[in-house]
């Protein structure tokens, strides 16, 4: 998709538009994006410098235009005192920054970036997602950014767009994709999910009672409640689940033995073998780890008929 959107790839069928100009037969040098491959794609022979000032040299601007230009790039991603290294003597997070400058020296129209921070280790990768959010909003220009890290498209996105095999799944914020998905894809691809499936068996308030294996639940319907009788899957965040004391009020409740139970730091998680639903995940605080239930030991799930979020299967 992203070679299509920078003119690199013509698209079999449909077409590509940019402020509302159809953009899609235009070759890649008449499109003014900037972009920022996964490997960086830096010219090893040439300084820091030259390899900014590159797409400069290319458009034949004047030399002093080209120093002005490459010395705000360079300032912009704190690469002023490297501008005479060549990339070998870079470290990945510098040549990761050569790479933007470049692509931002020419005051592109669009930014493209193709996986940029793969490469780098969880530290970095942090870092500079911070650096390109700051860059962002600095430059004032949109981004389209390709990524398989789905913390990092929830953390840095202002509107995700999920595809699957080619296809648009779902798009909205981070905040709808995640509180609000339509898909079990979705729901499964941003986070993590456990699914609970069933028929409809009645109506109550702004929401339904459903039951699986002779389990009943109650879910509050996302739109329309759907019809007696009916499939439906709700998600169920991690987060979203709790262990509940015997007697303890709570809109659904679900019995199971602890399988296993993993330390995180900042959380642990449970994982329960129920009976009718499968195994289930529950993400707890870190605080509560030294009540951590044991191996073995049976115990009660609750969650409130907010919780879950009703989704369509593929």
């Amino acid at each position: 998709m992203l070679m299509m959107i920078a003119g690199f790839v013509q698209p079999d069928q449909g077409s590509i538009h940019l402020d509302k100009q159809p953009i899609t037969h235009l070759p890649p040098e008449s499109r003014n994006f900037g972009m920022v491959f996964q490997g960086y794609a830096l010219f090893p022979h040439l300084s820091v410098f030259d390899n900014v000032a590159f797409p400069l040299k290319v458009r034949r601007r004047p030399r002093a235009e080209i120093e002005e230009k490459v010395k705000a790039a360079l300032e912009l991603v704190k690469l002023t005192t490297q501008s005479e290294r060549l990339p070998r003597q870079l470290s990945g997070g510098q040549q990761q920054r050569v790479a933007l400058a470049r692509a931002l020296v020419f005051t592109p129209h669009l930014l493209l970036l193709d996986e940029p921070l793969s490469a780098l280790d969880k530290k970095l990768r942090a870092e500079l997602q911070e650096e390109l959010k700051r860059l962002h909003r600095k430059v004032g220009l949109s981004f389209i950014y390709v990524t398989h890290d789905q913390d990092e498209a929830l953390s840095m996105s202002d509107r995700i767009v999920v595809m699957s095999d080619g296809r648009l799944v779902e798009q909205g914020t981070p905040s709808e994709l995640y509180d609000r998905p339509r898909t079990a894809f979705v729901a499964d691809f941003l986070g993590k999910s456990n699914f609970v499936r069933g028929k409809v068996e009645s109506h109550v308030g702004d929401g339904f009672v459903f039951s699986g294996d002779g389990v009943r639940f109650v879910q509050k319907a996302r739109d329309a409640k759907p019809g007696i009788g009916s499939k439906v899957t709700v998600a169920l965040r991690p987060e979203k689940l709790s262990i509940v004391a015997p007697g303890t009020e709570s809109d659904n409740r679900l019995s199971g033995v602890v399988r296993e139970w993993n330390y995180f730091g900042s959380e642990f998680r449970v994982l329960v073998d129920t009976a009718g639903c499968g195994p289930i995940s529950v993400s707890l605080p870190a605080w509560t780890a030294g009540n951590a239930p044991e191996v073995g030991q049976s115990l009660e799930l609750g969650w409130s008929a907010r919780a879950g979020m009703e989704v369509q299967e593929a």
